[in-house]
């Protein structure tokens, strides 16, 4: 198997499969919010990670597991979508694709981008979950929160940048034919909130562990607990636009095999394996920054404590096996290479996948703030919500023990408030 898809099907697959699962709640040494009165009703977008989907493929709630979180804040009166994106795909290509699943269209992926690195300017066709998204009705205009965990919480920042900035090279391109997406000055999303988001990067996309067939595994192991089968759910890598659509009667053993077998793993850096490097998270966020009239919130985690042996991070008891090799690394890495992102052991503290000290937000390459919230949100900010202790990657998104699923949808519901009643 080509050795740099072994890389992200090993290291970011635990960074995604495992990783895809977000979710929102607050630290439990925080201040609740104090406000009471709904401002608004905007829907809330919930997007996954890398490998993740929305509610549909396996018959599996991406978020929540066996008890859907979009069902739970629906039944408390929220507006709430779950998009599936591509799982692998580069953070651009995925703003550009959730762009069109919330507005409705054919995806745009700008066709400077698409030149650049030789793929397909255009992707899929979508009805849109909220076409009146942007519509001005008497100064009132409709907007959106969108909820990210792991890479959907950079995702999520590439497309508020886009909208609110634009992008001069497609401009340049395309002129009068450019998509609303890159022309800028759309102020359409009122907040951001990142769970367990690799703002800086993760260690664990440094790491080439032997892939042994891991998302073959965690596959038949979602299929034997839910019953289903791999080969008629609808999993797919979303790749149409590098040409790698999975044919309808192709099985999913064959389908996989062909993408591993793509070049496109040499060649490009569009995709997810560079965007979670610290290199690439230190390249976006050079020019990506948080917009003066959001929300920006984030929530980090930690499942791991000091051996006194060796000083290490380990992970605790209570972590999935799966994720706990990936741990170890993470609790033990540094790098001094020149020319790459050091890192000491401030970063060795981790959730599985994503370091604390990654998750709290944006600090390499960026000029972003980041406060500790109060109870009172500040705009253009990093509103830092705090650190969920003993929970993992998986657990945080309802992936865990009925005592932790109670726990964590009522932090969900928690935060669903909290947008819902933000300022204007």
């Amino acid at each position: 198997m080509n050795e740099f898809f072994k890389k992200i099907t090993s290291t970011l697959v635990i960074i995604s499969f495992l990783c895809l699962i977000p979710t929102p709640i607050y630290a439990e040494n925080n201040s609740q919010s104090t406000l009471k009165d709904k401002t608004n009703d905007y829907p809330i977008i919930m997007v996954h990670g890398l490998f993740g989907w929305g509610n549909d493929e396996l018959g599996i709630n991406y978020w929540g597991g066996e008890s859907s979180l979009k069902e739970i804040l629906e039944s408390k009166g929220y507006t709430v979508y779950t998009p599936t994106i591509g799982p692998v795909s580069s953070n651009w290509d995925r703003a550009c694709e959730l762009y069109a699943y919330i507005k409705g269209g054919t995806v745009d992926y700008g066709e400077y981008h698409s030149k650049k690195y030789g793929h397909n300017r255009y992707g899929t066709t979508y009805p849109g979950i909220y076409p009146e998204l942007g519509n001005n009705n008497a100064n009132d205009i409709k907007k959106i929160h969108l909820v990210g965990h792991s890479m959907g919480g950079e995702t999520i920042r590439v497309l508020a940048q886009l909208l609110e900035q634009g992008d001069k090279n497609e401009i340049n391109s395309t002129g009068k034919n450019t998509s609303p997406l890159f022309t800028g000055n759309h102020h359409w999303i009122k907040s951001i909130t990142t769970i367990a988001t690799p703002h800086n990067g993760s260690q664990e996309a440094k790491k080439q562990i032997s892939l042994e067939p891991f998302v073959h595994q965690y596959i038949a192991a979602l299929a034997a607990k839910y019953g289903a089968n791999p080969d008629t759910a609808k999993l797919d890598f979303k790749l149409d636009q590098w040409g790698l659509k999975r044919e309808p009667n192709e099985s999913y053993e064959d389908y996989y095999k062909r993408v591993s077998q793509s070049n496109i793993w040499n060649e490009t850096k569009d995709l997810s394996i560079w965007d979670l490097s610290h290199e690439g998270a230190k390249e976006l966020n050079s020019w990506v920054s948080a917009q003066s009239d959001i929300y920006y919130f984030s929530i980090a985690c930690s499942d791991t404590h000091k051996d006194l042996s060796t000083g290490y991070q380990v992970p605790n008891i209570n972590m999935i096996s799966l994720l706990k090799k990936s741990s170890l690394f993470l609790g033990s890495y540094t790098c001094n290479n020149p020319n790459e992102v050091p890192i000491d052991n401030s970063w060795w503290k981790n959730d599985g996948v994503v370091s604390i000290s990654s998750a709290i937000g944006p600090t390499i390459g960026s000029t972003d703030k980041i406060i500790n919230f109060d109870g009172v949100p500040q705009k253009g900010v990093w509103n830092y919500l705090g650190l969920i202790n003993n929970i993992d990657h998986i657990e945080v998104v309802g992936q865990s023990e009925p005592i932790y699923k109670h726990y964590l949808q009522n932090k969900f519901i928690d935060l669903a408030k909290t947008l819902t009643t933000l300022p204007n």
